[in-house]
């Protein structure tokens, strides 16, 4: 069978589906998720616990420490190597997860941009800092007004990287894509997007699902990340979403409160985005995941995937 992405928002129960099928079918999960990739952000990627890994194979977790990088372009090789190998033990390649761009780059490659530029990356961090986001995306504007157009105000990373490629370049991020070859075959996969048919529900999970994080010790969690020497918070582990709102939270404390509407408004901000990338892609199977029958659903449309 073609390897199956089950892909989806944040809090669209992903999890539960996949672990579901593993009752159904001999998978084996790939995470595409790229804060889970880090050991000992547990608590606020809502990690599959040991009872859930032990049961069923789960690759591309806790791969790497926080304080280094993970890249899509990584990502993509090592999926890859993994489809493989699962593919040769007789057993369904299940990738499961919400970081659209590793998706998209296992499926159809990489243009080659210019590697990252951890000193461009720290002045902009500091102009940020001062000026706000939005003003970095009015300055994107002047330089690549095709790239900052898809582009949310408040899209950190995305606004980041655009400039960072400008600044080390003297070339927009657009004409780079424009230009790029992409790196390597597509890849054929069967891709069902678990999407809900009612937003509100959505953001009803998101908060519920933040305030359990709070709850089970997202704080203490981030505060122990803290004290290792070589993490801090421009480190794309700490810019994962939660953990960048609970850091800033630590250097200035407010109520619970402060945090979590923090937490809860980027993580619909992040739920947002996925929907975005989502419905770019026409061929993907969409499955109501607030339907009661969803499992039933998704189970039906891979027993009815074409073979490899």
């Amino acid at each position: 069978m073609k390897p199956v992405m089950l892909l989806g928002p944040t809090a669209s129960g992903k999890s539960a589906v996949a672990m579901a099928l593993a009752d159904r079918f001999p998978v084996e999960i790939i995470s595409i998720d790229s804060a889970q990739v880090y050991r000992l952000l547990d608590i606020g990627t809502a990690k599959p616990d040991a009872a859930e890994r032990a049961r069923v194979p789960h690759h591309l977790i806790d791969i790497v420490d926080p304080e280094d990088t993970y890249s899509a372009a990584r990502f993509a090789a090592d999926a890859r190597a993994l489809i493989d190998a699962i593919t040769a033990r007789g057993r369904l390649p299940l990738l499961v997860g919400g970081t659209m761009l590793y998706a998209k780059a296992l499926r159809e490659g990489l243009h080659d941009l210019p590697a990252a530029d951890l000193a461009i990356r720290a002045e902009l961090d500091r102009e940020a800092a001062t000026l706000g986001w939005p003003a970095l995306h009015t300055r994107l504007a002047k330089v690549d007004p095709d790239t900052a157009a898809r582009l949310a105000p408040g899209d950190s990373q995305r606004i980041q990287r655009a400039l960072e490629v400008y600044l080390a370049s003297g070339t927009p991020l657009s004409q780079w894509i424009a230009r790029a070859r992409s790196s390597g075959p597509q890849l054929d996969t069967v891709r069902i997007a678990l999407e809900p048919s009612d937003r509100a529900a959505l953001h009803a999970r998101i908060d519920a699902r933040f305030r359990a994080m709070l709850a089970n010790g997202l704080i203490d969690e981030v505060r122990k990340l803290r004290d290792r020497p070589r993490l801090h918070a421009g480190l794309p582990s700490m810019r994962s979403v939660g953990y960048r709102q609970a850091w800033a939270w630590l250097d200035q404390p407010g109520t619970i409160e402060d945090l979590a509407a923090a937490g809860i408004a980027a993580t619909r901000q992040l739920a947002k985005r996925q929907l975005t990338w989502l419905r770019s892609d026409l061929e993907r199977v969409v499955v109501d995941c607030l339907a009661d029958d969803r499992v039933e659903q998704v189970t039906r449309l891979v027993e009815a995937a074409p073979h490899s």
